[in-house]
């Protein structure tokens, strides 16, 4: 058995799981949880303070001392080389000074979506929902999608010693209207911001979720409920601020997963057809018959808006090609800590 130590680093919050390798290879070795800890982040002058804490209070719990000869940390910001400067807080780490001051023999950085694509490989059937059944092509490409605060994209490609998962910058690609209602919050959105061209993540993400209710509110499309109202405009008011006190796009969701605003239920519905549409493009890039897998947190929380085929429709609506992505395997994921999950897949491979 070896021991590995996987993170999930936030600008926030921090979590630290100790896992129990058993098995020759990565690729057959089982991964079992020792002990985890949540950490608020910014109480921390650097990663390696509060590891050795994490490590220390793991003792205390086990009855022995821990020992992890491996660890990955997914971070939530961009990893170059190993190191990583993160967007919301003083931290600059580096894996090879990481390795002196922690006394682990190998240590890697990963992004936080790369972990999740490693994280793909660890999940269990009960982890996931199916939304396109279909049998998985062993070795072809998988690819994942996530919105959530952004839109993540990446793919993973079979190499001789197992999936290498390789990240993207699709959510950043041009925003594509395919009916008159997006042509109209296309150019919407140009004048809000006063820019030149819209990201597909500017519309497919908690953001954009926003934005499409404040695009069908603004062309009075239905009269706004008060208790969205409410927190939109709360939201709005506090613009400029790091921390927000309400969050508008759950809002949104809850108010349409019940049928009670109008508005909210029509911006679902454009937002589960971007997001749609958006996955059968990644699709037809990569012929993903491994499966294409969602990640984040916008699609586990609702489910049935996921299933109720608005989102397969436009997943396969590509013309005289659409019967390649009938193919694919769809899943969404439900495990919230599947970069945490990632985290542990990778360092067992180094």
């Amino acid at each position: 058995m070896t021991q590995l130590l996987a993170g999930d680093i936030g600008g926030t919050k921090t979590i630290l799981r100790l896992v129990a390798q058993v098995g020759a290879t990565a690729a057959t070795a089982k991964l079992h949880t020792l002990y985890e800890a949540r950490y608020s982040s910014p109480e921390f002058p650097d990663l390696a303070p509060m590891v050795r804490k994490f490590l220390s209070t793991a003792q205390q719990e086990l009855g022995e001392e821990p020992n992890p000869k491996k660890a990955c940390f997914a971070i939530a910001g961009p990893v170059v080389n190993d190191t990583s400067a993160l967007t919301n807080l003083t931290w600059s780490l580096d894996a090879r000074r990481l390795e002196k001051e922690l006394a682990i023999a190998s240590i890697t950085l990963i992004n936080d979506f790369v972990a999740v694509g490693y994280g793909i490989l660890g999940l269990e059937e009960s982890d996931l929902h199916t939304l396109q059944e279909v049998e998985p092509v062993a070795d072809a490409p998988i690819a994942v999608l996530g919105a959530g605060t952004g839109l993540g994209e990446g793919f993973l490609l079979k190499q001789p010693d197992g999936y290498h998962v390789y990240p993207s910058e699709g959510g950043h690609a041009d925003f594509a209207p395919r009916s008159e209602l997006e042509f109209q919050l296309l150019k919407y959105l140009l004048d809000k911001h006063d820019i030149q061209r819209i990201s597909v993540e500017r519309v497919v993400s908690g953001q954009g979720i926003v934005s499409i209710y404040q695009f069908l509110r603004d062309r009075q499309y239905a009269e706004e409920s008060p208790k969205v109202g409410d927190v939109i405009r709360k939201w709005e008011g506090e613009k400029g601020l790091s921390e927000k006190t309400v969050d508008p796009a759950a809002a949104i969701s809850m108010a349409a997963l019940e049928g009670s605003d109008r508005l909210s239920v029509q911006t679902m519905e454009i937002f589960v057809a971007a997001y749609g549409a958006e996955a059968g493009n990644l699709a037809l890039k990569l012929l993903p018959n491994g499966g294409l897998y969602l990640a984040g947190g916008i699609a586990a929380k609702n489910l049935s808006l996921m299933q109720d085929g608005t989102f397969l429709k436009a997943f396969l609506d590509k013309g005289r090609v659409s019967p390649l992505l009938k193919k694919v395997p769809i899943h969404i994921i439900l495990d919230p800590h599947v970069g945490l999950v990632g985290a542990a897949v990778r360092a067992a491979q180094l």
